[in-house]
């Protein structure tokens, strides 16, 4: 029986991964690349398309490597211990601007991202297999996804709230005082730049080492207890039932979902304050910008993925729970989008967030349970395990709905007649006279109408999903 030890620290790999590196790549960066870094928004889009080809190729390849790795370590668990120190550095390094021109920026950014999104998949892979290998329980099995879900939570809450009060103390009086000016000009603007590239860079290290050290922990505190049935030459036929597996078509169609929903929102949140809200709300002492903002919904979905498995009991099956959950998340949805664009409604916008994330967090570790579902039924039907394999597809259904929804974010605003600018150190930022009515629209919509209608998609999928734990 796993101990609750073993517990917490299978929730450390995630609090790193979900709620420390994948939380800010995909709140902050695309506003990070745009405004801050100075790519393009064609430059931004282009990026992340190209990093999610580049998955395509590695995440099942680093799913198949991990089902046939042999240590004293076990066969996932090395992974996590190795890779930690330069999953840290590269995350640290993502968040750096060298001086450099346009051309030496582009490459340094291409360059990098890639590289973590190659070390997020030689750790993040061989992670959530770990689940089908720690317990054959499945009562166990929710258990642990519901621990890994919370730390992800909980850790995302954390880094959100924190990141905006980090910044202004990295800042310095300066930054404050330039910062809280109302409806700054261009000039402040390029002033702040500097400021915010020496604060993405500190953030950066802070983050990148926390999340090295939760890694680590979370390699040295698990234990292998199953031996997968292991495929001893590897073989293409694994990829080819893959694909003839009918309960990982859904599954792994539904993930993609979840992360285009998630995707969407997180990586538009930044843009809604700066078009739709002018800015940082302040209630009182209290700020309340796209990270504060996310922080709420971090916060509940920390509580309900906790009580995913008691409501899952109560309701009857995964399938069902899975269900009500996307239900919430498209009901919701729609009725933000109808929420005024105006600071004095930020109490409203918050409720809605809280009550979009109950959803989101009621379904979260439904999803990694089901995969792990997934992985014993292709078990028993093709008599060799591809937990790795399996679980990679999740990994890339993440990496993509997460990229992806940021670079259509940055077309979508384009389209809708979003313009960029040169500032005086040469960044490229959004031309604030090209926000106009209809930008604010569609930033509004991807944050709300976009998601519910991948909410339905979701359900649909759901439904067609065959195993009915």
């Amino acid at each position: 029986m796993a101990t609750f030890k073993e517990k917490i620290g299978y929730a450390l790999g995630d609090a790193a991964a979900g709620g420390i590196t994948w939380k800010i790549m995909s709140i902050a960066f695309p506003l990070f690349f745009t405004n801050v870094f100075g790519l393009t928004l064609a430059d931004t889009a282009t990026l992340m398309l190209l990093a999610r080809m580049f998955d395509v190729i590695t995440d099942p390849l680093m799913g198949t490597l991990a089902d046939r790795t042999r240590s004293r370590w076990g066969t996932y668990r090395p992974w996590l211990i190795f890779c930690a120190i330069p999953y840290g550095l590269i995350f640290a390094l993502l968040l750096f601007t060298p001086d450099l021109g346009p051309v030496g920026k582009r490459v340094w950014a291409y360059s990098l991202y890639l590289a973590m999104m190659a070390i997020y998949t030689a750790v993040n892979v061989p992670y959530g297999s770990l689940l089908g290998v720690m317990t054959e329980d499945d009562n166990e099995k929710n258990q642990f996804s519901s621990y890994r879900m919370v730390g992800a939570y909980a850790m995302g809450f954390i880094t959100l709230l924190s990141f905006p009060y980090l910044q202004n103390w990295i800042g310095g009086e300066e930054f404050v005082k330039l910062n809280s000016i109302e409806d700054p000009s261009p000039e402040v603007k390029q002033a702040l730049v500097p400021m915010l590239q020496y604060q993405y860079k500190v953030l950066g290290a802070i983050f990148g080492i926390l999340a090295a050290v939760m890694t680590l922990a979370c390699g040295l505190l698990t234990k292998e207890r199953l031996k997968p049935v292991r495929a001893e030459k590897f073989s293409f036929r694994q990829f080819v039932d893959l694909f003839k597996n009918k309960p990982w078509v859904y599954i792994t169609l539904t993930g993609v979902c979840t992360n285009f929903f998630n995707g969407f929102r997180y990586a538009v949140a930044a843009y809604m304050f700066e078009y739709c809200l002018n800015g940082d709300v302040s209630v009182g002492g209290f700020i309340i910008n796209f990270t504060v903002l996310m922080a709420f919904g971090e916060v509940t979905c920390m509580v309900f993925g906790g009580l995913s498995p008691v409501f899952t009991k109560w309701i009857g099956s995964k399938r069902k729970a899975f269900s009500w959950s996307a239900i919430i998340c498209f009901v919701t949805s729609v009725l933000f989008f109808f929420i005024p664009m105006d600071p004095a409604y930020i109490w409203v916008i918050v409720v809605l967030v809280i009550l979009t994330s109950i959803g989101v967090g009621v379904y979260s570790p439904l999803l990694w349970s089901m995969y792990a579902d997934v992985a014993d039924y292709a078990t028993q039907k093709y008599g060799v395990s591809s937990t790795g394999l399996i679980f990679s597809s999740g990994t890339m259904a993440q990496k993509f709905g997460g990229a992806i929804s940021g670079s259509l974010i940055a077309l979508l605003l384009g389209l809708a007649g979003a313009t960029m600018m040169q500032d005086e150190f040469g960044n490229s930022t959004i031309d604030p006279a090209s926000v106009t009515d209809s930008v604010r629209t569609m930033v509004w919509a991807l944050f709300s109408l976009i998601p519910a209608a991948i909410a339905l998609i979701m359900l649909f999928l759901i439904h067609k999903y065959p195993i009915k734990k």
